[in-house]
């Protein structure tokens, strides 16, 4: 069975919005970038945390294929692995990981020097780099403050993969430095009580919630035409 593979050459075949813009996928993933702009109208929105309440809901995914359609659209791009617990982005990208988000934190590299170019025009890649013993103090130290800001100021939007929220502090830690962030729910997986105490560990740490992404839904037979999405991809936070 396909899940029985190896998480790199799961990963490989998830970049959908590059390896088929034209597909369906494709195409909700784009709507789900409408619904993002339009949640955040009221202010400027410059970077996005991506998570989950457990791991295996598919925020690694949604943040891959979000970071193509936003470069897709003409905004330059950084998608940041944050995930310094189970880096995957290095592997949908095809991407080295010797240097990275770590090198930086660390004063080892600079941003400039450690981001790498992926093969979607406008989307750079900064790879979750070394994974360190400590992942938590380095995301709460005042160098990933500074990491978030300068990547804010050179590109038009910055897509933050991190770990499961319910599952360490990471994404709490980050949920401070992104200007909002995005809940992924696996249908027929996420349980309602583990989804809610997620929700509630984001509001926690002050962080704006632009609403909540239903990954695997099953489309009706009698679904409309598929080009016009699914509604319920995104659900706005209230």
């Amino acid at each position: 069975m396909a899940l029985r593979k190896s998480r790199g050459s799961w990963m490989r075949r998830t970049v959908i919005a590059m390896s088929e813009p034209k597909s369906l996928n494709s195409e909700q993933y784009r709507t789900i970038r409408t619904n993002i702009e339009f949640a955040s109208v009221d202010r400027q929105m410059k970077s996005v945390m991506i998570t989950s309440a457990s791991p295996g809901e598919g925020k690694s995914t949604t943040a891959a294929n979000l970071a193509v359609v936003f470069a897709q659209q003409g905004k330059k791009v950084l998608l940041v692995d944050a995930d310094l617990r189970r880096p995957t982005v290095h592997t949908a990208f095809h991407l080295e990981n010797i240097i990275g988000l770590t090198s930086v934190l660390l004063r080892k590299s600079s941003l400039k020097q450690a981001m790498q170019a992926s093969n979607e025009k406008q989307l750079d890649v900064l790879t979750s780099g070394p994974i360190p013993p400590n992942p938590a103090e380095l995301l709460s130290s005042k160098e990933m403050k500074e990491l978030a800001n300068e990547a804010c100021a050179a590109y038009d939007m910055v897509i933050f993969d991190t770990p499961p929220i319910l599952a360490v502090a990471d994404a709490q830690i980050l949920g401070s430095v992104a200007d909002g962030s995005i809940l992924v729910i696996s249908s027929g997986k996420t349980e309602k009580e583990r989804a809610a105490k997620a929700k509630e560990a984001l509001e926690s740490c002050n962080s704006k919630l632009l609403g909540a992404i239903m990954n695997g839904k099953k489309r009706s037979r009698n679904a409309a035409y598929g080009y016009y999405g699914n509604k319920d991809n995104f659900i706005q936070n209230k």
